[in-house]
């Protein structure tokens, strides 16, 4: 649990982490997590996929540590935006071809394999998750990354899902997420051919939300987080994302969103944050809000009927 980390000393820190790590994850509270790496720091949660060496090439661990952080982050009132990114120079190359096994044979238990294995995905979660793409992301790297709320990519790295190239299908929803970030055109043409493309044309096609320079990929994801974090009422970011999301997952008519939309201000109208992000603006100050996700969360209800 991320309530049981420890504080590492600088030396520590930074032997855990691995390369290029910026001064910003030197500093707070950390957790060696195997192959992923999560610190939380003024409410937001870094998840940092750890294999620099192998350029953070997916493996079976890797993805049950991101999912276990996933959940973490999500329970912990501590926690107001995670930032997912990886370690090194890129983000995550694929799937890991260093073993003896591929990781296309056949499954030995047909029962546990599963195409979307990280779960919860992260636009399940109620909290905001960004990706910050600070490097190649090839294959499950970028269907993964596909989850996140908001993507920020580094503009000279490689991106596809090349798993038709290897004669496999691509994975994690990216069917689903690929059509719904952009069109079906696109999500045809890049599922299809499997090829790849830099930062500028993740950008154009609408896969990515801005490319910058890859030394500045994560802390920009940061500064979004962060302005969350500081500025946003915990409740508010979570009803938001669960209505967004559960919208085009459930496939909700206008009139519906319109409902739940009543039914949530009903929800958060006259409650402690609305009154402190008044009385907040009123005093030119940063907001105090005070929710707790832990206690006050209740799932969103069914829209009224039409």
């Amino acid at each position: 649990m991320l309530d049981e980390a420890t504080t590492l000393s600088d030396e520590t820190r930074a032997s855990e982490i691995g390369n290029n790590v910026p001064s910003l994850r030197r500093r707070g509270v950390l957790r060696r997590v195997r192959q992923v790496v999560v610190e939380v720091d003024e409410g937001v949660a870094i998840l940092t996929l750890n294999r620099p060496e192998q350029l953070n090439a997916y493996t079976a661990e890797m993805g049950t540590l991101l999912s276990q952080a996933y959940r973490d982050c999500d329970d912990n009132d501590d926690v107001r935006a995670i930032v997912v990114t990886g370690a090194g120079r890129a983000f995550c190359a694929g799937a890991d071809f260093s073993g003896s096994a591929s990781p296309f044979d056949d499954p030995v238990d047909d029962g546990a394999f599963s195409a979307s294995p990280i779960d919860p995905a992260a636009f399940e979660l109620r909290k905001p998750v960004i990706a910050a793409i600070n490097g190649h992301a090839i294959g499950i790297g970028l269907t993964i990354a596909l989850q996140a709320d908001v993507r920020i990519v580094a503009d000279a790295a490689k991106y596809g899902v090349v798993q038709v190239r290897r004669g496999v299908i691509p994975d994690c929803m990216s069917h689903w997420t690929l059509a719904h970030l952009t069109n079906l055109g696109v999500a045809a043409e890049i599922l299809l051919t499997g090829r790849t493309f830099d930062g500028a044309e993740a950008v154009a096609l609408g896969i990515a939300n801005r490319a910058l320079p890859a030394a500045n990929v994560l802390d920009h994801a940061v500064e979004i987080a962060r302005d969350i974090a500081t500025n946003v009422a915990p409740m508010s970011a979570a009803l938001c994302k669960r209505l967004l999301w559960d919208s085009m997952i459930n496939g909700y008519t206008p009139r519906q969103v319109a409902s739940l939309e009543t039914q949530l201000h009903h929800r958060v109208m006259g409650s402690d944050d609305a009154r402190e992000g008044v009385a907040a603006l009123m005093d030119r100050r940063a907001p105090r809000f005070n929710s707790r996700l832990s206690t006050d969360w209740t799932p969103l209800p069914a829209p009224k009927p039409e």
